[in-house]
């Protein structure tokens, strides 16, 4: 159950049916939303929502870039012995993936490397780079993706053995200074694009490796790559970040990636391609190769030319999420009776779990989950046999965990990531004295208003404005995440024209009544949460359900409360 009910927020004024739009070639209910998302007045709504891939800006805006595509252009004149190194989620995977195929059009054979969560653990760390050398040649170049900007000693120790680093990534910069490689390409190093994901990074290096030295390559046929990235790395729906996304899910379903066209066959696309589609089916399977501690498998689902190959593969993928989707079924359970014997949600402002007998791939997904269900900055944490426990944790709007681990590093034994997920290494022994230091950092960084469970809806909008023409202009919106939420849409006075069903997984499905008008609606974990007796207020997004070749519009339930009178 939610420790608190949710409290209902207009986000800013509210929509009026008779409200005039300043432009009048799009419906007024869609200027409105977009306005909620701060788009200022004056600014070209068709530029907004229909953004072109020739407005990408100049690569060289980022810090490194020049330096950069020098020492990649050096490494192929040279014929250099080159390796990528990259993370093991999907933005890594994907990174290693879009790096690979740049410089194999360029005549390089980079050989790839990703170190493994549990034994290795995340970046440039000692026992990842002892395997990395041991497995292949000695690299003249070593190209880091999605990870090294905080890898100081680590790359000192290559440079002293004679290897260039090249550094791409999109992590917080380390306060103490800079690795000394040959280029850092982090847009947090002091530019506008601060918002990209490593993918997204990578794909400007290769804009600006074109723009140096053009060759036979087409940069849009990978952009489905970055638009996988970008939405499963939770990084802000804004900027540049939005036009690749919408261009990537328009090419995702003619991909000629047959990795991705077979994730896309296993988990049984339709041939469209949303935000949705991506985070929810996409995404957790190349996550859970990581996350069970074989991530070369998703690497090779996503480079192999081999259709039937690629096909093995997501199959594989798909087998590794049903399993990680058990170990997070346990590990959740047995976080809810912890919290049911030790926690209370007046009180306690964060919530500190670990254990060990919790497997270390799963703890994130299980730290979100408890953190929406709870509306609490949330570390889950699996202890190995050592007494040392690797942590993820996610965060609500206002707290950074970057910042808060700063301030509670005296119990850590380190840390990093960013503001809204973020990972830790910890003794056993000193969970009890970050907990409650990371409380006091809560209490004191943030107000009461932050901590309280609110719900932000963007319209209240009865059933009968509701079709397949409004559905049509509102995905003209996508692509949805972070910084972008999908619309969340208010109805009063809402019946039942019969009995919820109960789906797996406590699934709810409703078939609701206004007025004279009906509309089939889902309740995600609904059934977890006692419901009040109807009629009700209910808070949903919406969302084209496409089943037998008919398309019709679904409600998406969020909230439901007894209707206020």
């Amino acid at each position: 159950m939610r420790a608190q009910p949710f409290k209902w927020i207009a986000r800013g004024k509210p929509f009026r049916k008779n409200e005039m739009g300043s432009q009048g070639t799009f419906p007024p209910i869609l200027e409105h939303l977009i306005r909620q998302r701060g788009l200022p007045a004056g600014v070209d709504l068709e530029g907004y929502l229909r953004p072109r891939l020739r407005d990408l800006a100049d690569p060289f805006l980022i810090p490194d870039m020049k330096p950069a595509v020098e020492r990649v252009l050096l490494a192929i004149d040279r014929g250099e012995k080159v390796c990528i190194y990259g993370d093991y989620d999907v933005d890594g995977v994907t990174s290693i993936t879009l790096m690979r195929r740049i410089l194999r059009a360029y005549g390089l054979e980079p050989r790839t490397f990703i170190p493994r969560r549990g034994p290795e653990g995340y970046g440039l760390s000692t026992a990842a780079l002892k395997r990395c050398m041991e497995e292949g040649p000695k690299p003249d170049l070593m190209i880091t993706v999605d990870c090294g900007t905080v890898s100081i000693p680590e790359v000192a120790a290559l440079r002293a053995d004679g290897i260039d680093v090249l550094i791409v990534d999109h992590h917080e910069p380390e306060l103490a200074g800079r690795p000394d490689c040959c280029a850092l390409v982090n847009p947090k190093c002091g530019t506008e694009f601060t918002y990209l994901c490593a993918a997204g990074v990578v794909f400007k290096l290769g804009h600006a490796l074109l723009k140096t030295r053009p060759i036979d390559l087409d940069l849009k046929e990978l952009i489905d790559l970055v638009a996988v990235a970008t939405i499963s790395d939770i990084v802000p729906m804004i900027g540049e970040n939005r036009l690749m996304v919408r261009h990537g899910l328009k090419h995702l379903p003619s991909t000629m990636n047959p990795g991705l066209r077979a994730l896309q066959e296993v988990t049984g696309m339709n041939g469209n391609a949303t935000s949705m589609d991506v985070g929810f089916r996409i995404g957790p399977r190349l996550n859970a190769a990581g996350r069970m501690d074989a991530p070369e498998d998703a690497l090779a689902t996503l480079t192999t030319d081999c259709r039937r190959l690629a096909h093995d593969y997501a199959v594989k993928l798909d087998a590794y999420n049903k399993e990680r989707q058990t170990h997070e079924g346990l590990i959740r359970r047995e976080a809810v009776e912890m919290l049911t014997r030790d926690f209370n949600p007046e009180r306690d402002p964060v919530i500190v779990l670990g254990s060990r007998a919790w497997h270390h791939g799963v703890v994130g997904i299980v730290a979100s989950r408890l953190m929406r269900q709870y509306h609490k900055p949330t570390f889950v944490i699996a202890i190995d046999e050592d007494g040392i426990g690797k942590g993820s944790g996610r965060s609500i709007d206002g707290i950074s965990l970057v910042d808060a681990i700063r301030a509670c590093e005296s119990n850590l034994i380190a840390g990093g990531g960013h503001a809204m997920a973020a990972g830790l290494s910890i003794r056993e022994e000193q969970m009890d004295s970050f907990r409650a230091q990371f409380s006091e950092y809560v209490m004191t960084n943030s107000s009461a208003a932050q901590r309280q469970p609110t719900l932000m809806y963007d319209a209240e909008i009865s059933f009968d404005q509701l079709s397949l023409e409004f559905l049509a202009s509102y995905d003209l919106l996508q692509p949805f995440g972070n910084s972008n939420p999908q619309p969340v849409f208010i109805s009063r006075g809402v019946g039942l024209s019969r009995s919820p069903l109960h789906m797996k997984n406590n699934h709810l499905r409703f078939m609701l009544r206004q007025g004279y008008h009906e509309q089939d609606a889902v309740f995600f974990g609904g059934g977890e949460y006692p419901l009040p007796n109807p009629p009700w207020d209910i808070a949903f997004t919406i969302d084209r359900n496409t089943f037998r070749g008919r398309t019709t519009l679904q409600l998406i339930i969020q909230d439901v409360r007894a209707a206020e009178v």
